[in-house]
């Protein structure tokens, strides 16, 4: 869907990207990680054209975005940053509806897409949609933002820092919004942070950046077990590795599968199948038990989790 060969920015004398080439597949969610003014945002940017490269090439489905029409371009590319950028004075429901607008669908159509997408993001709020920015709280613009970006169903979503500016609860609530997101609509995304956590909970491939360049470009599993440079092995802490493994497996992958659903025992504590091994090995030491009973979404006990399972898992 989206390539990039040997793609560099110049500011002045400040080489800002360095020769960047990456390939992110149709579906795939690639977030851009590195510390501040490493070149991530400026890389984004390219893509769409708000910034033009120095040199190399960005193709999109083949075809080099300097050769595509800018506004066709961005219509295929939803937009969403650090803030929102929502237009103060108008409605939720003006905001979402603004690239569909410039397509000229009819109001019908608008405003079927405006309620079918505050659903999907959870703001599905009586009134809402009449409801202006400086009324909503950060993370319930934030979903406005995505919504707006999502509403004319473009291929591919740019995402830069969408979540840096928001409270962790809320953070973390919007990333799991994105996950489920992800599963339903598997949209080809583009997304900057600077959290390797957040990077490692989303991507599909982690693209490691420091200086203009191009470090590492992995899955978050081999980013993890194979570290190209110090540099990255600083940068998803060499410390605490093994513990980030585990938040990448899902227990339903690790657990000890019971061969009929039985009724679950409500005096014990026990973990979803979609849920991590590491949610499931931090409520075993609360808990100060070695295993936990695993429940499907129906809440049968369908297996169990032990920890020599989340130790094998995480190996």
């Amino acid at each position: 869907m989206i390539e990039l060969k040997g793609v560099s920015r110049r500011f002045g004398e400040v080489l800002a990207v360095n020769a960047i080439s990456l390939v992110v597949e149709t579906g795939e969610v690639c977030v851009l990680v590195g510390s501040s003014g490493c070149g991530k945002s400026t890389t984004l940017r390219m893509i769409n054209r708000l910034l033009p490269s120095t040199a190399g090439e960005i193709l999109v489905d083949g075809k080099n975005v300097c050769d595509t029409d800018l506004q066709t371009l961005r219509l295929n590319m939803g937009y969403v940053i650090q803030g929102t950028g929502l237009f103060p004075h108008w409605t939720v429901a003006r905001n979402i509806g603004l690239v569909p607008g410039l397509l000229k669908w009819p109001e019908a159509r608008i405003r079927e897409r405006v309620d079918e997408l505050l659903q999907l993001l959870g703001l599905d709020q009586e009134g809402f949609v009449d409801k202006y920015p400086h009324q909503l709280s950060g993370g319930q613009a934030q979903r406005v933002g995505v919504a707006r970006a999502l509403a004319a169903d473009p291929n591919i979503l740019l995402m830069d820092e969408p979540f840096g500016a928001l409270d962790a609860i809320t953070r973390e609530t919007l990333q799991n919004e994105m996950l489920r997101i992800k599963q339903q609509l598997g949209k080809t995304t583009v997304f900057v942070t600077h959290d390797i956590d957040e990077a490692l909970r989303l991507a599909d491939r982690i693209a490691v950046m420091d200086q203009g360049r191009l470090i590492q470009y992995d899955a978050p599993e081999a980013i993890l077990r194979r570290p190209a440079s110090l540099f990255v092995e600083t940068l998803v802490g060499s410390q605490d590795r093994g513990l980030k493994m585990t938040g990448l497996q899902r227990v339903g992958d690790a657990m000890q599968r019971h061969l009929h659903p039985r009724p679950r025992d409500l005096d014990k504590p026990g973990v979803r199948e979609h849920e991590t091994l590491r949610q499931a090995l931090s409520l075993m030491l609360w808990q100060g038990t070695e295993s936990l009973p695993v429940m499907d979404e129906d809440g049968a006990e369908i297996g169990i989790i032990s920890r020599a399972q989340i130790w094998a898992g995480g190996h």
